[in-house]
């Protein structure tokens, strides 16, 4: 299992995308949903995708993910990308989760992981990457 890395208290990658987490966003407990926030960071990966391809992409893979610590209602989350591959007809993505309350800030680190994403045409089939 892979273990993330806390040394690095800044985040990696270029800041994709920043959402409040709402209640509605919520598990019964109070804690923003995991499957809300896997959500988020497959939609900034996505931008990137489509963006580096130049065309239309479908997620294929989400590396392991651990959640080192749980968002509150009202936090900012933020997700940073970096490419880490760019293949004959596919990308990895590499995104960092981040929050922190709206009047503080303090940003904390709560997950990563890769994503990997293929590149389709309109017939979504899979197509190759043009060179940029």
């Amino acid at each position: 299992m892979k273990k993330l890395d806390e040394s690095n208290p800044e985040p990696r990658g270029d800041l994709q995308l920043r959402v409040l987490a709402m209640p509605s966003d919520a598990n019964p407990i109070g804690d923003i949903s995991g499957g809300w926030l896997v959500t988020q960071m497959d939609s900034a990966a996505s931008i990137v995708a489509n963006r580096a391809t130049q065309g239309r992409t479908a997620t294929m893979a989400i590396g392991d993910m651990s959640f080192i610590r749980p968002i509150k209602v009202g936090s900012v989350v933020c997700c940073y990308t970096h490419i880490n591959s760019i293949g004959r007809s596919s990308i990895r993505i590499s995104v960092e989760v981040w929050s922190r309350m709206p009047e503080d800030d303090e940003r904390q680190k709560v997950t990563e992981a890769e994503f990997v994403y293929v590149a389709i045409d309109e017939n979504r089939r899979l197509r190759s990457i043009k060179e940029s």
